[in-house]
């Protein structure tokens, strides 16, 4: 017993010790890219005047802290030539308007001007519904031992309609994501669905939801499946994933990132 006890500790140390040398991975480093985060969030029963637009360039896969754009030029604009203007305020490459417009089904342009190129994109302001009530069982899951919660909601009538969901869960540090389509639910009731087994009487779980077109819906698909859907649609995916900002300055030179307009639906549960 005593050889036995003295070979673990061997085996310990040696797992301890052995292991200290610092390995470099020398990684290929390809030139930055612009990095434009514009979801334009007009929160229901709020004039949705201030909004933000977040720049910053990639950078190489080691490093501490992710580049802001500080130098650049943000606008966006309404069919009607209103320009709103962003600017930049007190952190470093987050740009601000305090004046915006939402208005549902109205088209906004939004231009980025950086480092002598152009970068623009066109999209629509999507409407999204209400939840109309909510409903929690304390058996659900696959064992029946997991909290669950659905947020129901009637499909937008008359047209085709895909939403992005998220999820905050309050032992969770990163929300959880999906995107949801009405092929098989067309004008009917719908329903976000969220199961945990941490959940307890009294926690708060918030639920949102936006109404988003269907490339952002494949988008957005893409980019959850590369990341896994625990890690967040905002983690290190193993390939580009291309959104709809061109660079019209330089094509190839495109931009990462999306420019995304809708309502949003907020909604905070109590756990019974």
């Amino acid at each position: 017993m005593k050889h036995f006890k003295y070979s673990l500790l061997l085996l310990i140390s040696l797992l301890t010790f052995g292991c200290e040398e610092v390995v470099d991975v020398d990684l290929n480093t390809a030139p930055p890219k612009l990095v434009i985060e514009a979801s334009i969030n007009w929160v229901r029963n709020t004039p949705g005047n201030i909004q933000a637009v977040k720049l910053s360039t990639t950078t190489n896969y080691f490093a501490d802290e992710v580049p802001p754009v500080t130098d650049a030029i943000v606008t966006i604009t309404n069919s009607e030539g209103t320009i709103f203007t962003f600017t930049q305020l007190d952190e470093p490459g987050l740009y601000i308007c305090a004046d915006f417009v939402p208005v549902v089904n109205e088209t906004y342009t939004l231009v980025v001007v950086y480092d002598g190129e152009t970068y623009t994109s066109t999209e629509r302001l999507l409407a999204t519904p209400e939840v109309i009530r909510v409903e929690q069982r304390n058996d659900g899951g696959v064992l029946g031992e997991d909290v669950e919660v659905k947020f129901f909601f009637n499909d937008i009538p008359n047209e085709t309609n895909f939403y992005f969901l998220g999820i905050f869960d309050p032992y969770k540090v990163i929300p959880e994501y999906g995107v949801l389509e009405d092929r098989f639910f067309e004008d009917n009731e719908m329903f976000g669905l969220y199961f945990s087994e941490d959940l307890v009487a009294g926690d708060t779980l918030t639920f949102t939801m936006n109404g988003v077109s269907q490339n952002y819906f494949n988008y957005l698909n893409i980019l959850l499946a590369q990341t896994g859907s625990n890690a967040g649609p905002f983690s290190t995916p193993t390939s580009t994933v291309r959104g709809n900002i061109v660079n019209q300055t330089n094509f190839d030179n495109f931009a990462l990132g999306y420019f995304r307009l809708s309502q949003t639906e907020i909604n905070e549960y109590i756990i019974e």
